[in-house]
């Protein structure tokens, strides 16, 4: 017998009334550059195994489940052993009973990824990024992984599937003739989407000549905030969590289905869809980690939350039989374009130190590293230092999207979003 066979073997022989096996065979190329000189390469290839044991008390009112990763070389003894652990681990805990994934079918198709192919353009491409002597690339890592993953379970399921990921990390350096500066940047996807990569590279380097610009924050009363890089993330993975079954059954969210998130106002109304496929994601997968199908569907509309999301305890505890993880994001509403919305007084922020948004406050909170001033009569300068704050539970009926969309790896966003109920504390 292989290893699959002795672990289902053992499992089955264990006194465990449910298990889950998840195994992740990982081929990946690996490239650093000095500047565009390649200074190492390596070839990696892993194989992960997961082991996830459920045990119900004697009279069945609960379950408990416990995860411990066994390696691929382990003897039969140590698997027991292990798996004898995880069986008793499950026993004390008293979660309310909750049933795992059946057999079903995904509609996504997953995606083809070449490892010498994918390597040779992304290498093409961080190549070509326009530089010059003010403003360049020190050095980066080029990553490049496919995984084959096989999930089974105790309750017939049997999948199998393969997806991509890729990961540049890169420092460029800015410099004028009084200091130079480094900017650390990490950028994920699946496979090669060029127009994305030289985006963010090219905004890298605008930044760094921008950070050597930047004054002093000033205390700036009354702007409203735009957020137009991937620390926007931040603000759409609040509606994310809160649209969770696990935060909803918790009650750390409020939201409900059908009721609006948002008093009537003046701002854009939100949209929030789950996709099971965005090109060049690297979570397209046709399975959550469950082995539940991935699908399209719709989150919020207008503001209305019309499902939730999540795993499959909390799901069901909600009622939910047919809740999946999410895997791709698509968050859209606006009604401004990019012009409209860089209108009048604003601070655009442009990085932070660190952003945040707390799911169940809704509390905002930035350290600046770089902005741009705006003001009505059209003049503007960058600045650095202070920070923003504010609450997104006050800015969900004011805020404004552009119609306009950007992608960051899973997650398809506005390019913009404003927030107008925000402080901005500066540098004293």
């Amino acid at each position: 017998m292989n290893m699959t066979e002795r672990l289902i073997e053992i499992l089955k022989n264990s006194g465990a009334d449910d298990y889950e096996i998840t195994i992740n065979d990982t081929k990946a190329w690996e490239f650093y550059f000095i500047r565009h000189e390649l200074d190492q390469n390596r070839v990696r290839n892993t194989k992960e195994i997961s082991v996830k044991v459920y045990k119900k008390s004697e009279d069945g009112s609960s379950l408990g489940f416990a995860t411990a990763v066994i390696p691929p070389t382990a003897s039969d003894e140590e698997i027991e052993k292990t798996v004898k652990d995880l069986v008793f681990q499950a026993s004390l805990l008293k979660n309310r009973p909750f049933e795992l994934t059946g057999p079903g079918e995904s509609s996504i198709e997953t995606e083809e990824s070449d490892l010498k192919e994918q390597s040779y353009g992304f290498i093409k491409t961080m190549d070509e990024i326009p530089e010059d002597e003010n403003s360049y690339l020190n050095s980066y890592e080029i990553f490049i992984e496919r995984t084959d993953r096989r999930f089974i379970n105790s309750r017939g399921v049997d999948i199998s599937f393969s997806y991509p990921y890729s990961m540049v990390e890169a420092v460029v350096n800015a410099r004028n003739e009084k200091e130079e500066i480094e900017l650390y940047r990490l950028f994920e996807m699946g496979t090669l989407r060029k127009e994305v990569l030289n985006e963010n590279m090219t905004e890298m380097e605008k930044m760094g000549l921008n950070r050597l610009r930047a004054v002093p924050t000033p205390k700036t009363e009354g702007y409203p905030v735009l957020f137009s890089t991937d620390d926007a993330r931040n603000i759409y993975y609040y509606f994310i969590d809160n649209t969770d079954a696990a935060m909803v059954y918790r009650k750390l969210s409020s939201f409900e289905i059908g009721k609006s998130i948002a008093e009537e106002g003046t701002g854009d109304k939100l949209t929030l869809k789950a996709l099971g496929r965005l090109e060049g994601s690297s979570s397209n997968f046709p399975y959550d980690e469950e082995g539940s199908p991935v699908r399209d569907m719709d989150i919020i509309t207008d503001n209305v939350p019309v499902n939730f999301h999540g795993n499959r305890m909390f799901s069901q505890y909600m009622g939910i039989q047919d809740s999946f993880s999410l895997t791709n994001i698509r968050a859209e509403g606006g009604t401004h374009s990019e012009e409209e919305l860089r209108s009048g007084n604003y601070i655009e922020a442009l990085e932070f130190s660190d952003f945040q948004v707390d799911p169940i406050t809704g509390d905002i909170f930035g350290e600046i590293r770089l902005a741009y001033v705006h003001n009505a009569d059209g003049s503007g300068y960058y600045v650095t230092g202070g920070s923003i704050s504010g609450n997104m539970k006050d800015n969900l009926g004011s805020m404004e999207m552009s119609c306009s969309l950007r992608q960051y790896d899973n997650m398809l966003i506005p390019r913009i979003t404003k927030l107008y109920k925000m402080n901005i504390a500066g540098v004293e």
